[in-house]
């Protein structure tokens, strides 16, 4: 299974984006203390509309309580890391859940957690001209890439509300 991890997030409206995207990927969220925000806060429900209900998350105090719960293999996305998101294989895990961890938006994962697992930190790539791109944005490149490398395991192919043969009509 798949797994986003937010280690302090501090922008609701980015924690928000991910619940929308987390529900649309069958992705479970993880939020790790301090928060920046209050759960309840409107901006997270109004940026996950009106998914959050069917959002499958926890939050945990710190990095280590989060790590004494959570067992599979960790991937850090940092600035600092020297590996493309594309580089790693996910699909060959489907049996092992996978935990793509972001850091704060101001100041990303402690170099500290970082240094454990050198070998998982990996970086979006990006050019010079910005230090990086939106925590949202970050999480749907990453949780869509490991998908397309699962062939998007059960997620629907087609609309299902309108059918999938709307646009032909």
């Amino acid at each position: 299974m798949n797994h986003i991890v937010l280690y302090q997030p501090e922008i609701p409206q980015n924690t928000g984006n991910i619940m929308r995207t987390c529900v649309a990927t069958n992705t479970k969220l993880h939020l790790i203390k301090p928060l920046g925000f209050l759960l309840d806060d409107k901006h997270i429900k109004r940026s996950g509309a009106n998914y959050i209900d069917k959002l499958d998350y926890e939050v945990y105090e710190n990095f280590e309580d989060f790590k004494a719960k959570n067992k599979g293999i960790y991937y850090y996305f940092t600035r600092y890391g020297k590996k493309p998101h594309t580089s790693f294989d996910y699909k060959n895990q489907k049996h092992e859940n996978l935990y793509f961890i972001f850091g704060k938006e101001s100041t990303g994962i402690p170099k500290e957690i970082l240094q454990d697992d050198l070998e998982h930190c990996m970086r979006i790539p990006m050019t010079a001209n910005v230090r990086a791109i939106n925590l949202s944005n970050c999480c749907a490149i990453v949780i869509y890439e490991a998908l397309r490398q699962q062939e998007f395991n059960d997620l629907l192919r087609t609309e299902p509300h309108k059918g999938e043969n709307y646009l032909e009509k």
